[in-house]
């Protein structure tokens, strides 16, 4: 079984995102993501960010990179990964502005971010990308290769390095910190 989504216009990206990239990204874009996403929930941002502020070595550079917020199930033998569905992104929140000054460019997740990481987003140019919510077992399938680079006492929540291609996800924040989340609505009640 295979995830089949009808997409209007799809911008095709590949990781590590560059700024000129994604300043061509606008909300509500549905994205197409290959190359190489890093996964992070709430336990392992406290440790990235303890380590930013000791000044020491980070699992895995940030600059340009894209974290997906995502705690996957175990896998079974035949399969890369259990279900990979995306986790609520405002428990990020209060780490994403430092994550981003040290040059994050994107992050997956669900759910709409604060005004704080809306401002960061449009002060270090980054973008914010929603996955598919409850479908985490089809999303699963776009993600080829995945190993553990950090942290592994998490379990779940232990960083991640996943090769993807074809990741499907929509922009819900671009640079200039629109909200699809907000315009969305409101196209779809004018009925544009």
């Amino acid at each position: 079984m295979s995830l089949s989504i009808k997409m209007n216009t799809v911008v095709k990206i590949k990781t590590p995102l560059s700024d000129k990239e994604i300043e061509n990204l606008k909300a509500g874009d549905e994205v197409l993501i290959t190359g190489v996403l890093y996964t992070a929930r709430d336990a392992a941002h406290r440790r990235i960010i303890d380590l930013l502020e000791k000044g020491e070595k980070l699992p895995f550079d940030l600059k340009g990179q894209v974290i997906y917020y995502v705690g996957p199930t175990p896998a079974k033998e035949t399969e890369v990964i259990g279900s990979a569905g995306p986790t609520t992104s405002y428990r990020m929140d209060n780490y994403t502005p430092v994550l981003l000054s040290s040059g994050l460019k994107g992050m997956i997740g669900k759910g709409p971010r604060s005004k704080n990481v809306i401002e960061a987003i449009k002060k270090y140019k980054a973008v914010y990308f929603a996955a598919l919510g409850g479908a985490g077992a089809l999303i699963s399938q776009y993600i080829k290769k995945s190993e553990i680079i950090a942290y592994e006492d998490l379990g779940p929540e232990a960083i991640r390095k996943l090769k993807v291609e074809d990741f499907p996800v929509i922009v819900i924040n671009d640079i200039c910190g629109n909200d699809f989340y907000v315009e969305g609505p409101k196209k779809y009640f004018r009925g544009v």
